[in-house]
């Protein structure tokens, strides 16, 4: 159950990112102007009849934000309750700290009226806790739990005995751990170039001004060939990881799946990219850019995960007693009972 419950939390967070999206690709980022309140009101009571045009992106972020932040509060609580590991205990409060701090970003971002880097931190922390979602949802999985094994007694937090987990794989630990660190710079390079106005400015595709390379650059210009080249990146080391999966670990499939996710994720990815320059930044386009982007890290960060998985071997899968091992040698035993004296019935002691 508390499996199911931190998935409605990842399906939430998505609904979020591209809530947020939303708001970027319509300019409606100040069509709330105060915060917390809306227009004066609570943003609970603030009237539906009130949501129009830029209000409704603005205002229905606000509330699916605070419903993600509820529904990250009874997550923490239930893992604090539940879930006997520690460190998932941990996790659970840093998301529960993370959603926070988003709030409060979100907030300095109106009352600042926008301004770039606390947009695109705002930004980079909203990746950073649907990444938190996402790995407390992998942990608390019975088949992570299990090792990826297929053994087990059925029981989410403990086993019968000691089952293997996962491969063990440095290799492919570190591509994945470096596919996934590249996708998030990638992120952040997208962030900045949304939140300073540097979408468009290279307006053709796939070349730049009809060259490959820029022929003249300014600020923006070398952001956005930083984005296009960092996808590039992104992209190479992505295809790396999935073929050293294919190869090495094809019978894997906790592997397998993943890797192969990723890459239509990065076809897709790629695709919305070109066309949101091609579109002059449509809105769903744009915003669909920003949603496949954070389903590519996501992903990535599944398959490191449960790349890592066997470095959580170590930890013992139940708490057992061990066998009692003391030896007793009968003769001495024997003597020494011979030896106790017992009062006379009647006696007084």
């Amino acid at each position: 159950m508390l499996h199911r419950f931190a998935k409605v939390v990842v399906g939430c967070t998505v609904l979020l990112v591209l809530a947020g999206s939303l708001v970027t690709s319509t300019d409606s980022g100040l069509s709330v102007p105060d915060w917390p309140t809306s227009y004066g009101w609570s943003m609970f009571t603030f009237p539906p009849s009130r949501w129009v045009g830029g209000i409704l992106y603005e205002h229905g972020h606000r509330l699916i934000a605070s419903t993600v932040g509820f529904l990250t509060i009874v997550l923490a609580a239930w893992l604090w309750v539940q879930d006997p590991r520690r460190w998932m205990k941990r996790l659970g409060f840093t998301a529960l700290g993370a959603v926070i701090a988003q709030g409060v970003l979100g907030g300095l971002t109106v009352l600042f009226f926008l301004p770039a880097p606390v947009s695109t931190a705002h930004a980079g922390l909203a990746e950073i806790f649907f990444c938190l979602t996402v790995a407390i949802a992998l942990f608390t999985s019975p088949r992570w739990i299990a090792g990826y094994s297929g053994e087990g007694d059925g029981s989410p937090y403990l086993t019968s005995r000691p089952v293997p987990a996962g491969v063990d794989d440095a290799m492919l630990r570190r591509m994945a751990t470096t596919a996934t660190v590249l996708i998030y710079i990638q992120i952040l390079l997208g962030a900045t170039m949304r939140h300073t106005g540097a979408g468009l400015a290279i307006p053709d595709f796939p070349l730049m001004f009809g060259h490959l390379v820029p022929p003249h650059w300014d600020g923006k210009i070398a952001i956005h060939f930083a984005h296009r080249a960092g996808a590039l990146v992104v992209t190479l080391a992505i295809l790396a990881t999935s073929a050293h999966v294919w190869y090495q670990h094809a019978g894997r499939h906790e592997l397998t799946r993943p890797a192969s996710i990723i890459v239509a994720l990065v076809a897709v990815q790629v695709a919305l990219g070109a066309f949101t320059v091609l579109s002059r930044r449509d809105v769903w386009i744009n915003s669909s850019h920003v949603v496949c982007g954070a389903l590519v890290l996501t992903t990535s960060l599944v398959l490191t995960l449960r790349s890592w998985r066997v470095k959580f071997a170590g930890a013992p899968a139940a708490v057992r007693l061990k066998p009692d091992t003391t030896t007793v040698d009968a003769a001495a035993t024997a003597h020494a009972l011979r030896s106790v004296r017992l009062p006379a019935t009647g006696a007084r002691p």
